[in-house]
């Protein structure tokens, strides 16, 4: 009886925090983000990477970001690219045969990229896609090159 007395004490007692006046912080950041969003790798992972550029966010714009590599400051941090140079030109439609769908052409080998390189392109694409019009539902790409088709394929990150 005397320890659950004790407890009722201790616990209405509280920690020992003492109350204090509400502390206010900075606002919360609103708006879309300013930038670019491409995937570069990290480790052998997609990582997402906002580029802070005042540049079209249109996919065919964030694919030319991704295909001059990472910055030096990503460089820095270890990010990587399995995307080659020559992606650029590219032109990103939305496909003929369903809807949503996007088809990304461009003058290399398609076949000759990498998994890491395809799906770099594929999450590029998506989340260009959405960042110009939230509307765009965008779920799987297409990347047709100077030897055929590859794909359609998600972004395999969620």
């Amino acid at each position: 009886m005397f320890a659950s007395g004790l407890l009722l004490t201790l616990l209405a007692a509280g920690c020992g925090v003492r109350p204090s006046a509400v502390i206010t912080g900075r606002p919360p950041i609103s708006g879309p983000a300013q930038g670019t969003w491409v995937y570069l790798l990290a480790q052998g992972e997609l990582v997402l990477v906002l580029r802070p550029v005042n540049a079209d966010p249109s996919p065919a714009a964030a694919l030319s970001l991704l295909a001059a590599g990472p910055q030096e400051n990503e460089r820095a941090q270890g990010f990587t690219s399995e995307v080659p140079a020559g992606l650029d030109p590219v032109t990103v439609t939305a496909g003929a045969d369903r809807s949503g769908d996007l088809t990304v052409r461009t003058n290399i080998a398609a076949q000759a990229l990498s998994a890491h390189a395809a799906d770099q392109i594929i999450c590029t694409t998506v989340a260009a896609a959405a960042q110009v019009s939230a509307a765009n539902t965008a779920t799987t790409v297409t990347i047709v090159g100077s030897d055929g088709a590859r794909g359609p394929r998600a972004c395999p990150i969620r």
